[in-house]
């Protein structure tokens, strides 16, 4: 089998990657510069400091309390330790008046007190939306969108995020995540794209190129920053911050290219893996943090940590003797800014450290340097503060119509027994369940407080599943009985006894809101409470349909087979009642797409990329739906399944094209994937892996061509040596149920 290493494409990429960074920031590099040459020790080291709002509030009782500033503090931590970065939200939301309040007074310090006039960088959590401003449009979580597989649609959202968000006065938004969702147990699976290499790449790069290269307006851009680099999303137990083991080559194969994705598509800023990777905490770890990020891609942004993870080296992770030392050890590393975040220690000792020559101030100026970098390109040197004209469009309807497009895109209909759906709207109907009458449930966890289950928080006009329902078919012939909470029985038999008088069951299970560690569970199948009460309704004879709103994929085989249609809300946003009627009751054609594969049991996790090896003997893999099932009201026909050529060289393209027709009797939008297969590999191949997806809208008839083009680069993997490397021989595409098949010479 012929081989030859692709080390002269990495240079080509590494080159292009900086070239399209200096574009960026080549302007300012002198001014940099020429920066630096002024500052002080102190001042370069406030540069690297990042602290919370909370740390400048004079008092907040209660998460609806009105945000008032310590101003004293505020002062001393800009004038006298020259700090170069605040994040967070003092707890909960705030209104965008506040925010330019806040944010104003912030500028007022930093850009006319202090000697060289540099800004305060401030940053946010947008997870989903601006889900720190009260009034916000809060999409669907990112889990949730990348089952839309709709590129145009992810822009657009990340572009109304940065619009939102640049009008609140905030210029940086702590946002993709672009780990991998392949253990489902964890906690922040919700905030991933998926199980896809290729699915969160390509929608990690939507999300940042929409950040940073906004077409609403040129005043709303914001840098995004990629996190939690890496290995974060795949923790060996399933809690959130604790050991992943991730030998070099998956490292390389699997969790770095969603990075690499994003430092070529111009990305800033990027925030660190808060666990540990095989035994060695990522905060502190030199080869991933400078060696591949800085070296390797050429990562010209800056490093952040995140919560307390410098100090945390010290106190948790048992790796360095005392605090000064962990500060050490994170700095050359490669961090360049800490999140300390709560007071001074990071700044004393970093200082310190630095006097005493353990820290050389090339590194300190390195830092500095890339921190003044972002500053820059976020424009802060020219306005730091507030643009008030962009809240025009703040919370505009047009942005609540992408919102609704947004979750409904992305709903997945996984059964539909019978075309039992889409329901009629003269029919009697109970909605019942724990997450039937919440808003909270349908947004999950970084929706207006962190773990977003402040239920009164939410705006009142938005509906919920009950009155999204109610509002589609009249209150009169909608029954809502609770049932059960996520707990306890609340009037389960009064529930059971009613269904005597319904023609169907809208039966709403999931889970709570929750976010990171507070998030963590210990069983992926749904409760108990939830199971027993389904099997009991689908007892009463009458037909259940069953809605899901949940951040991973809780199991529910148990009752899977005694539902007449199943759909998977996941986590759709302030829209997500709307879109779930509109696609209960026919008004909706579903289209949204599995993004992961959904488990069968809580101790079988199976990824659509499986190896052969998990397919032999007596091994068989097993799931309750596969990676990208999805069911619609349309049926969908494929054919002429073409490839412009059967060979392959390493310098060419290869295009793939496929007809698609809709055969069914309304309009519908299919998502094409592209699935290529390596037949023979030195290391062992996945049984497919996916190359390409195309979303099309069609009529009732109609036909369209969709034309993918793929190249051998997209084809290489890391061999034995860790390196990446493109190997002849045999490949075989898949779309739908065609095959075909090429070689790579």
């Amino acid at each position: 089998m012929k081989l030859f290493k692709a080390t002269f494409l990495f240079i080509l990429i590494l080159l292009s990657t900086i070239v399209a960074q200096l574009k960026v920031t080549e302007k300012n590099e002198s001014k940099i510069e020429e920066l630096i040459s002024k500052m002080t020790l102190e001042e370069k080291v406030g540069q690297m400091t990042q602290l919370t709002l909370g740390t400048f509030i004079e008092k907040r009782d209660s998460e609806s309390d009105e945000l008032i500033l310590n101003l004293k503090k505020l002062r001393e931590a800009i004038l006298d330790y020259h700090i170069g970065s605040i994040l967070n939200t003092g707890g909960a939301a705030n209104s965008i008046t506040k925010w330019h309040e806040i944010i104003s007074t912030i500028s007022d310090i930093s850009v006319k007190e202090t000697r060289l006039r540099i800004p305060v960088l401030y940053g946010i959590d947008a997870i989903h939306g601006t889900n720190y401003t009260i009034g916000a449009t809060l999409f669907p979580h990112s889990i949730t969108l990348a089952a839309s597989r709709n590129r145009e649609l992810a822009r657009k959202v990340a572009e109304i995020t940065a619009y939102e968000t640049k009008a609140s006065g905030i210029p940086w938004n702590f946002n993709p995540v672009l780990g991998l969702g392949r253990q489902p147990l964890w906690s922040r699976f919700f905030e991933t794209y998926g199980e896809s290499v290729y699915l969160v790449s390509e929608m990690g790069r939507e999300h940042i190129l929409g950040h940073q290269e906004n077409s609403i307006s040129s005043d709303a851009n914001v840098l995004a920053c990629m996190k939690h680099y890496m290995g974060y999303s795949i923790p060996l137990n399933g809690q959130d911050r604790t050991p992943a083991w991730i030998p070099e080559r998956q490292l390389r194969e699997m969790f770095l290219p969603p990075f690499t994705k994003a430092v070529d598509s111009g990305v800033l800023t990027v925030m660190i893996n808060s666990a540990e990777i095989n035994g060695i905490p990522v905060h502190s770890d030199y080869h991933i943090l400078t060696e591949i990020l800085k070296e390797e891609l050429g990562f010209k942004g800056f490093v952040v940590s995140d919560w307390e993870d410098i100090k945390r080296l010290y106190d948790r992770d048992k790796v360095a003797e005392t605090p000064e030392e962990a500060v050490r050890m994170a700095v050359m590393a490669g961090v360049d800014m800490s999140m300390v975040p709560h007071d001074f220690t990071f700044y004393n000792h970093l200082v310190k450290l630095v006097k005493e020559g353990k820290v050389p101030m090339a590194r300190i100026d390195d830092a500095v340097t890339r921190i003044l970098r972002a500053k820059y390109a976020a424009g802060l040197f020219d306005n730091a503060y507030p643009i008030k004209s962009l809240v025009e469009k703040f919370g505009s309807k047009d942005f609540a119509k992408v919102n609704l497009q947004s979750a409904e895109e992305s709903i997945i209909l996984l059964k539909n027994k019978n075309k039992i759906l889409p329901i009629s709207k003269n029919k009697k109907v109970m909605v019942t369940g724990p997450t039937a009458n919440k808003l909270s449930v349908l947004n999950g966890g970084w929706s207006f407080t962190w773990q977003g289950n402040n239920e009164s928080l939410y705006p009142k006009e938005k509906l919920t599943i009950l009155e999204a329902v109610e509002e589609k078919v009249g209150t009169e012939n909608v029954k809502y009985i609770e049932g059960i909470t996520f707990e306890e029985n609340i009037n389960r038999d009064k529930a059971l006894a009613e269904s005597e008088n319904v023609d169907v069951i809208f039966l709403c299970l999931g889970e709570p809101t929750y976010c990171e560690t507070p998030g963590n569970i210990d069983n992926l199948e749904l409760p108990e409470i939830q199971l027993n009460y389904a099997k009991k309704l689908a007892a009463t004879g009458k037909p259940v349909i069953l809605i899901l709103a949940e951040g991973r994929p809780r199991v529910f085989h148990k009752i899977s087979e005694e539902m007449e249609g199943i759909i998977l809300a996941m986590l759709p946003g302030l829209e997500g009642g709307p879109a779930i009627a509109n696609i209960i009751f026919g008004d909706t054609n579903p289209s949204g797409k599995l993004p992961f594969t959904y488990p069968n049991s809580v101790n079988k996790f199976t990824t659509y990329d499986y190896k052969p090896i998990e397919k032999f003997d007596v091994n068989s893999p097993s799931w309750e739906y596969p990676f990208g099932y999805g069911l619609g009201y349309t049926t969908f026909e494929y054919s002429n399944l073409e490839l412009s050529n059967k060979e392959l060289r390493k310098n060419d393209k290869l295009t793939i094209k496929v007809t698609i027709k809709n055969t069914g009797s309304i309009i519908g939008k299919e998502s094409a994937e592209l699935y290529i297969s390596d037949k023979i590999g030195s290391v062992s191949r996945p049984v497919k892996e996916l190359k390409g997806f195309e979303k099309v809208q069609l009529k009732p008839g109609e036909s369209k061509v969709v034309t993918f083009k793929i190249s051998a680069n997209d084809l290489s993997f890391i061999g034995r040596d860790n390196r990446r490397i493109i190997e002849s021989g045999n490949f075989e595409v898949t779309i739908s149920k065609l095959h075909n098949s090429f070689k790579i010479l």
